[in-house]
């Protein structure tokens, strides 16, 4: 049969450490000190300011579009993040050209890369990179053969065909009939082009990627 008693003996100091013990909730919480809060503040805002900065010196940079050469698919004073870090032109994208001929940055579609073969045929409106067809649903009107353009590569009536060398690009913008690109200036050097674009800022109703 168990004790009562021994049941009941109780260390008179659990009972001195118990009457002592203050609930969590009623302790008496440390002040709140103000000019550290702030401090914390202003450094994770700096750090993440710095990352900000480091990332648009080494991945990113903004752009704005200046004249209509890619409407419909870019406007003027549109602004844009470009990519540049490692990059190497691919077909279709939309660049960034710092063009030695213009003096100046120009923003075009690349067509061909190196060892591609162009082919523009006026007369039937169309575009030939390797003898296959590119997609025109970036452009709205129909393409009109210029004077200005080189007549060197004219291979028959209102047809051109351009080779492009290694290590460049062949450019044009969307609006083929206001655009200033390969066809005039010629072929754009690689280590010419300072990025492609990814994403459109403004205006804020067309913010999204850019394809």
């Amino acid at each position: 049969m168990i004790d009562d008693k021994k049941m009941l003996n109780v260390d008179p100091d659990d009972v001195k450490l118990a009457s002592e013990a203050v609930p969590e909730d009623l302790k008496e919480k440390e002040p709140v000190n103000v000019f550290n809060e702030v401090l914390d503040w202003v450094e994770s805002f700096v750090f993440a300011m710095f990352l900000i900065i480091l990332i648009f010196i080494f991945l990113l940079r903004i752009v704005t579009v200046d004249g209509d050469s890619m409407n419909s698919t870019l406007e003027d004073k549109d602004r844009l993040i470009i990519t540049h870090l490692n990059y190497e032109p691919e077909r279709d994208h939309i660049v960034v050209v710092n063009s030695t001929v213009l003096n100046r940055t120009i923003i075009k579609r690349v067509i061909g890369i190196q060892g591609d073969k162009v082919k523009i045929d006026y007369n039937v409106n169309k575009v030939y990179v390797n003898d296959k067809e590119i997609s025109n649903e970036h452009i709205d009107s129909t393409m009109i053969n210029k004077s200005m353009f080189d007549q060197k590569y004219v291979v028959a009536d209102n047809v051109y065909e351009y080779t492009v060398p290694d290590g460049h690009i062949f450019v044009m913008g969307d609006n083929r009939n206001n655009s200033t690109d390969s066809r005039t200036i010629g072929f754009i050097d690689n280590k010419d082009v300072l990025g492609h674009v990814v994403f459109r800022l403004y205006p804020f109703k067309k913010i999204g990627r850019v394809n």
